[in-house]
């Protein structure tokens, strides 16, 4: 068989990603904290970008006209978005830079940076440090009577507890590190158990809830200790009356000990969790006014930025000629002039889609901003991006890691999207506000005899909803209901 070589002309499409196109999706899809932290990076590592200090953003706004009165959202930034289109990676700045008609700086997107509308509400982070549950017990351990040897093993039974206090070593581990008898750890960690808090440093939850029932004193109850060590998984699932046939007690008695054992505490380690909750800083505010909501993106805290007018001048100081070395720095610093200017370009694109995408949401869930919960539509990425013209998978990116702040409260914007169930009547209804009724359902049942899963659906059928049982135990799971033989209530 010969082989030959032949030449072939073949036409075809391909999708080639610029790197200026890959920055603005990564922009695009970044939380708000996330961004101020990229913005931060590529202002060090790109010397033309700097930003503007809060005395020239005052001075600059002082020489711009702006009306007493807020102006309405229709008027002052309907009019910027309307041209915005998806960025498509055309304009990546590969076109020669005019120094002369390039804008220094960028205004604001949806939001005066001099004025607040007064409905939206100011954030303050206060961040305050905590006592860590390994400095609490270090500080106890220094103030026991222990000796050398008992302060060291100490020390390693401390560092071995996990977030909720519980030691994840065991004792044989321990003496092989520290070198001594498993009988000495054992002695140690029984006085680092009567360490505050109770329970602290026990192996399982067992243990954990013997402690703190020993520590009770004059309250100490010898049927709580024997529920304990007996009859956990009874008392897991709520078989009260089997305890008291086997204990042959009264079943009032095994009711006041498992009052007890409610109020003791099974993660003694979360008083002093060293993960505390920071408060949300939303991306965009619905304020209501009149009958209609307004959109407004939070730019505050964002840095801005503009080109530095000292390598403008630079610029301008090399001439139209010069040699290698002043040739190699006005390659320099037009490579950079180009980054910055995309970068800039990539955040006003981003607040501009994400004012967009947010109007989009608040015209299709009015009711919801109106009526509540049991309101909300069912809604698709398709729906959304069908209304601002633009690819589902940039309206995913959007929503991700987004917060709106709104006046039922806080949501993320992920939230606002869910699939549809249809009733008996032929409509429509959300799963979210299915999973509300099923809430309201449980809210309102009898403590003493809950409602089961099955009693759930047949209740949800006579409101015109169908769904099947399995249904309302997955939403129920979903939503941390717990099943009814969990929910029963004895007293």
């Amino acid at each position: 068989m010969a082989f030959e070589l032949k030449q072939n002309l073949k036409l075809s499409q391909q999708l080639i990603m610029t790197p200026q196109l890959q920055q603005a999706i990564k922009l695009l899809q970044l939380s708000r904290m996330e961004l101020v932290e990229t913005i931060n990076q590529e202002m060090e590592e790109n010397p033309l970008l700097e930003e503007i200090s809060a005395d020239e953003n005052s001075g600059e706004e002082t020489g711009v006209e702006v009306e007493e009165d807020v102006q309405p959202i229709e008027s002052a930034e309907v009019k910027l978005l309307e041209k915005t289109e998806e960025l498509t990676g055309a304009g990546d700045g590969r076109e020669e830079f005019d120094w002369n008609n390039y804008l220094e700086d960028y205004g604001p997107v949806g939001v005066s940076y001099g004025r607040r509308d007064a409905e939206a509400p100011m954030w303050d982070n206060v961040l305050s440090e905590s006592q860590t549950l390994t400095e609490y017990l270090m500080w106890q351990i220094k103030l026991s009577p222990l000796n050398q040897d008992e302060v060291r093993v100490g020390t390693q039974i401390i560092g071995n507890l996990d977030q909720s206090g519980y030691l994840c070593a065991t004792a044989a581990e321990i003496a092989a590190l520290e070198g001594v008898s498993e009988e000495f750890v054992e002695a140690v960690l029984k006085k680092i158990q009567e360490f505050d808090p109770p329970g602290i440093a026990a192996r399982n939850l067992q243990e954990c809830l013997m402690i703190q029932a020993r520590m009770m004193g004059v309250k100490r109850n010898p049927l709580v200790e024997t529920i304990i060590s007996e009859h956990l998984k009874d008392l897991e699932l709520k078989n009260y009356l089997q305890i008291a046939r086997k204990l042959k007690v009264s079943l009032r008695e095994v009711e006041k000990a498992v009052l007890i054992i409610s109020s003791m505490d099974p993660r003694p380690g979360s008083v002093c969790a060293e993960e505390k909750t920071q408060a949300i800083i939303p991306d965009v505010y619905v304020v209501k006014s009149g009958d209609e909501y307004k959109i407004i993106v939070n730019d505050d805290g964002l840095p801005r930025l503009r080109i530095s007018n000292f390598y403008r001048e630079i610029m301008a100081g090399l001439g139209a000629h010069g040699n290698n070395d002043q040739e190699n720095g006005k390659k320099y610093i037009r490579e950079k002039v180009q980054a910055a200017t995309w970068l800039i370009k990539s955040i006003q694109q981003r607040q501009k889609t994400i004012y967009k995408v947010a109007e989009s949401i608040v015209k299709h869930q009015k009711d919801f901003f109106d009526k509540g919960i049991h309101y909300i539509k069912p809604l698709v990425l398709r729906d959304i991006a069908s209304d601002v013209e633009m690819h589902e998978s940039t309206i995913s990116r959007v929503v991700n890691n987004k917060y709106m702040h709104t006046p039922r409260g806080i949501f993320e914007m992920k939230y606002f999207f869910g699939s549809s169930i249809q009733r008996v009547s032929g409509e429509t209804i959300a799963s979210k506000s299915v999973k509300e009724e099923i809430k309201k359902i449980v809210s309102q049942e009898n403590p003493k005899k809950p409602y089961s899963d099955c009693e759930i659906a047949d209740m949800l059928k006579s409101a015109g909803i169908d769904i099947a049982r399995r249904t309302v135990a997955k939403y129920r799971e979903v939503t941390g209901i717990l099943p009814s033989s969990k929910r029963k209530k004895y007293f």
